[in-house]
């Protein structure tokens, strides 16, 4: 049996301008979950997230966009995305149930490290939903993350690029 030597010399490659170095990289998406705001009072207090995107991706009609979202729009987002795509669906940071039990000695749900930590859950289910090829394709995702409000009344579809 022949003795196999692994190959080691280097690709060519061609060398690389300032242009290339620092320039924007050739394609991008950055989704940034923020500002977590606390609204309302009683059993209608509720709180909404920003959602800022950034992309130079041609299937996003935005290139910059930021609406406001709270945990509710988030489920009915993986809903839809289970229900239309062909994509296996992260979950979401958990409904947090026995923080809204009464008597506790906190803020339950509003506690502001129960809300950094949900923000940093749905931060990483929005990158890894919308990084994905296919769910790129879904008008959910399209509205969920560029349009103001969400419609849920609408009529799945797939983008198609322009």
């Amino acid at each position: 049996m022949a003795d196999a030597i692994a190959d080691t010399r280097r690709l060519f490659t061609k060398p690389q301008n300032l242009n290339d170095a620092y320039g924007p990289p050739s394609n991008f998406l950055e989704i940034d979950v923020s500002n977590p705001e606390t609204v309302g009072v009683g059993r209608g207090r509720f709180t909404t997230y920003e959602i800022r995107l950034k992309t130079n991706l041609p299937i996003f009609k935005l290139k910059e966009s930021s609406v406001r979202r709270r945990y509710s729009d988030f489920e009915w987002l993986r809903a839809e995305l289970e229900r239309e795509s062909k994509v296996v669906v992260p979950p979401l940071p958990g409904k947090a149930l026995f923080r809204q039990l009464p008597f506790r000695g906190d803020d339950g749900i509003f506690d502001d490290s129960f809300i950094e930590e949900r923000r940093q859950g749905l931060e990483q289910f929005l990158n890894k939903v919308a990084g994905h090829p296919l769910a790129q394709n879904e008008r959910c995702l399209h509205m969920f993350l560029q349009d103001e409000s969400v419609d849920k009344n609408y009529t799945p579809s797939k983008i198609r690029q322009a």
